[in-house]
């Protein structure tokens, strides 16, 4: 094996699939990328549960493969002096690695033993916007849970119906909807994805061209052409969101989004973040005027903001987090928000249409 490649290229290339090695296994193997010289160049990690595939633009020499230290591999390639590399692997997996005059030798593992990438076989295919699927999945995978007790929970839940695609992410306390409606023809599917993974692809979608999706029963693969992800699905029943959001409210208010974010961003300085038991308060007293507040033992912050209000006065506490990550993603200028009580949900809408709805619960006094 031998070639010659772009140092940036290089990067890139371990950057994007050191995402998938795993860094807490017994297998030392999985510790490696594997790298596979052929036709062309590719570098893959792979955790046994989720697997990143990245094709490399190189003059090739001479064909081969071999297992490469992750984390060496890439402290190496970041560190060296010029922009070409040469990478050769010679007798008992030993690699060298040329740049300029720097020299370093490396002892690689046999590509045999690596566990192979499943194959997505019988799967239903759907071709989606590289740029819209990147939002969608920005804009619900902060709602998913990290509590792992709830494997299903730490999923998005990914549904397409007559040419609606939607995602879904629940972690208890906040419920994050996003819909979006697609050209052409897409087959009406139902599965669970790793919010990790989707995180991951997330990073290496593009602005232009498309993401072709492919499911089958137990995996989901996504090729955006140079780079292939595939992951195994989360098995279960996802909750049902349709039941989640109310289909009533007592208050219903409209309010430009940057400003109520920055406000409770304002409110959050005088909130320690590892502390739990603080909230900031909705309030209001007319129906053009918003209070946020928020008085801890280290200070108070207090602010109003102009809205459009109708329906009922409130008086409501709130864990800022789940507002402001839900407001940093809406590119809306204004959003209507929706409340019911004191203990009942509050939803963010957009003011017109329904492509997205973040359910936020509030805190008990």
């Amino acid at each position: 094996m031998r070639f010659e490649c772009s140092r940036t290229n290089l990067v890139d290339a371990i950057n994007t699939v050191q995402k998938a090695v795993s860094s807490r296994s017994t297998m030392p193997i999985l510790d490696g990328i594997l790298l596979e010289v052929a036709d062309n160049i590719k570098l893959t990690g792979y955790d046994l549960e989720t697997g990143i595939e990245y094709k490399l633009d190189a003059e090739i020499y001479m064909t081969g493969s071999t297992v490469i230290n992750s984390r060496l591999f890439g402290n190496i390639v970041r560190r060296l002096p010029e922009e070409a590399v040469l990478l050769e692997m010679k007798e008992n997996n030993i690699i060298t690695i040329e740049s300029g005059s720097s020299t370093f030798q490396l002892r690689g593992l046999p590509a045999e033993d690596y566990p192979k990438i499943p194959i997505v076989e019988e799967a239903k295919n759907m071709n989606v916007p590289q740029n819209i699927l990147r939002d969608m999945i920005l804009q619900t995978s902060f709602a998913a849970s990290i509590d792992e007790s709830r494997p299903i929970l730490n999923g998005i839940n990914i549904l397409s119906e007559q040419g609606n695609l939607t995602l879904v992410a629940i972690d208890g306390f906040r419920l994050a909807v996003r819909k979006e409606e697609l050209q052409g023809e897409i087959p009406d599917s139902q599965f669970i994805v790793p919010a990790k993974t989707l995180n991951e692809v997330a990073r290496v979608l593009e602005e232009e061209g498309d993401v072709v999706i492919s499911i089958s029963h137990n995996h989901i693969l996504f090729d955006m052409g140079r780079v292939l992800v595939v992951s195994r699905l989360i098995q279960g029943e996802f909750m049902d969101y349709n039941s989640i959001l109310p289909r009533n409210h007592e208050t219903s208010m409209t309010i430009n989004t940057s400003h109520l974010q920055d406000a409770f961003e304002r409110a959050s300085l005088v909130i320690r973040t590892e502390d739990r038991r603080f909230s900031v308060t909705l309030q209001t007293n007319s129906d053009e005027l918003l209070s946020i507040s928020a008085k801890t033992d280290i200070g108070a912050s207090q602010e109003e903001l102009n809205i459009a209000m109708s329906g009922k006065l409130f008086d409501i506490d709130f864990n800022p987090k789940y507002f402001i990550e839900a407001l940093k993603v809406i590119p809306d200028e204004e959003i209507l928000i929706t409340f019911n009580g004191s203990l009942g949900p509050c939803v963010i809408h957009p003011v017109e249409g329904d492509s997205f709805s973040y359910l936020v619960l509030p805190l008990r006094r």
